[in-house]
């Protein structure tokens, strides 16, 4: 048994309310949250590279789907299709942006 937890506590009756029980899933919804922002954060590797969708790509350049997929139509953003899915390089995009970077000039 856990020192942490008196005699009394360790020979009563669990419920969903005993502190113990509160703490262990307290404990797994935490882990729970970590789990999904790494999941939403992380993006597999492929051949080195990292692909994102349409929707991804979208909301980071804080553009509409439609103004991104002009961009595509007009040749300024290349992408792969299969299928029906549209994927970007990241880096095909960040040399996008570095390239279409302008100084300030004051």
């Amino acid at each position: 048994m856990n020192s942490r937890y008196s005699d009394n506590e360790a020979n009563s009756l669990i419920t969903k309310n005993t502190p113990r029980i509160v703490e262990f899933f307290s404990s797994i919804d935490h882990m729970l949250d970590n789990l999904e922002k790494m999941r939403i954060n992380s993006k597999p590797i492929l051949n080195g590279e990292r692909y994102i969708t349409d929707k991804e790509l979208s909301e980071r350049l804080k553009i509409s789907r439609r103004a991104l997929q002009e961009y595509c139509n007009e040749g300024r953003i290349p992408y792969y299709q299969i299928g029906a899915k549209i994927l970007y390089r990241e880096s095909d995009v960040e040399k996008i942006l570095e390239a279409n970077y302008r100084k300030s000039y004051r």
